[in-house]
């Protein structure tokens, strides 16, 4: 488990800490650091895949983020010209660039002995559940075909940064056997189709399970998967099967989140933007409850999130003890001014309680609210 990212003169960040738990919620005003989190960890991971950490190097582009040239990652004012990233573990981890405005790829000045043996570099072995995962904010929507990607989604068990490979994911291991505490109750079985059924037509619909049928069908000659929602009752049986494009965006956006916290396997890292994309607020905060439920399973989880019902989804959750307070971390960014802290981190109770809400963390309800006292007297 990563215990904190450490950040020097990256983007924003000049020489910050950032405590991370089993579940940490990154939220905040825009273009105040938290998708630089998110990004710092995306270039360490493809800076492995493509062997650029074993020569010394951080790629800035590939398959995880593109993040330009060493003048878009260098913070603006910083004094050095070095960029750090380092990791916490049992000890710290700690890489070092040097600084070079044109170059994509950054040539390290001082590295760790090793690498740590986390998620965020491991490849899922034979048997077992995914290792790592990355959903992006910008996930792809309902679209009437998606493509197929073997050594991704066979090999590598991912599902694809804008969750595009989810309908072969689900066609292939679409039987595995969902994790105990991750089964949802009223599901068919406890296999991974059956509970994403079952998940998703009680985070999508109005909390009820077992109306809502997928099917995905593969076809090899085009190198594409058809996915089709049906929806079923007593009274009628099951629907037809509509496309995608039929059936509303928050199906085809909340699919990929829940397909990844049902095949994470103990010790996976997940990292999602915005899970509260296109769902009603009671679906968001079934989906906080859902990423609670899973860092409890031994997950680590870092979620991006502008959403107030995703936090109470978390904070529900505590205080019905599906995940201790201990194992939560929530920071709130925004942009400095003169001595002001950029990110503060108010902290959780037992009880789901908050012990401070500093000013702009999701207090937005309450200042509209205020425009309406007294109106009509």
């Amino acid at each position: 488990m990563i215990h904190s990212i450490i950040l020097k003169d990256f983007k924003c960040f000049s020489d910050y800490r950032l405590p991370l738990g089993c579940l940490t919620v990154l939220t905040g005003t825009n273009g105040s650091g938290k998708s630089t989190v998110m990004q710092a960890l995306l270039a360490l991971r493809q800076s492995q895949e493509q062997g650029a950490l074993a020569r010394g190097q951080l790629a800035l582009n590939g398959s995880w983020v593109h993040l330009g040239t060493g003048q878009d990652v260098l913070r603006e004012s910083a004094e050095g010209i070095e960029v750090g990233i380092g990791l916490q573990v049992e000890r710290d981890y700690l890489w070092h660039f040097a600084y070079s405005a044109n170059a994509e790829e950054l040539a390290a000045t001082s590295v760790p002995p090793t690498i740590p043996e986390l998620a965020l570099f491991r490849e899922p072995t034979s048997g077992d559940g995914a290792t790592f995962q990355y959903l992006c904010a910008e996930r792809i929507g309902p679209r009437t075909s998606f493509s197929l990607a073997d050594h991704a989604v066979r090999h590598r068990r991912l599902l694809g940064a804008a969750g595009e490979y989810t309908a072969q994911y689900l066609a292939e291991f679409g039987r595995d056997v969902v994790r105990q505490e991750l089964r949802h109750a009223d599901a068919a079985a406890s296999d991974l189709r059956s509970q994403t059924e079952a998940w998703l037509s009680h985070i999508v619909g109005e909390g009820s399970t077992g109306d809502l049928r997928i099917h995905v069908q593969t076809h090899r000659a085009m190198d594409v998967a058809q996915l089709q929602f049906a929806f079923s009752s007593p009274r009628i049986g099951e629907s037809n099967r509509y496309r995608p494009t039929n059936v509303g965006f928050g199906l085809t956006y909340s699919l990929p989140v829940i397909v990844a916290v049902l095949s994470a396997g103990p010790g996976a890292l997940l990292l999602i933007e915005n899970p509260e994309a296109h769902l009603h607020p009671r679906g968001q905060a079934e989906i906080g409850i859902l990423l609670a439920r899973s860092a409890a399973s031994g997950v680590q989880i870092l979620v991006e999130t502008h959403s107030d019902h995703v936090l109470n989804g978390i904070r529900r959750a505590v205080r019905s003890k599906i995940l201790e307070a201990g194992l939560t971390s929530i920071h709130f960014f925004r942009r400095t001014v003169e001595a002001q802290e950029q990110v503060v981190s108010p902290v959780l109770d037992p009880t789901g309680n908050i012990d401070h809400w500093p000013e702009g963390f999701f207090d937005q309800f309450e200042k509209d609210m205020n425009h309406f006292a007294g109106w009509g007297d």
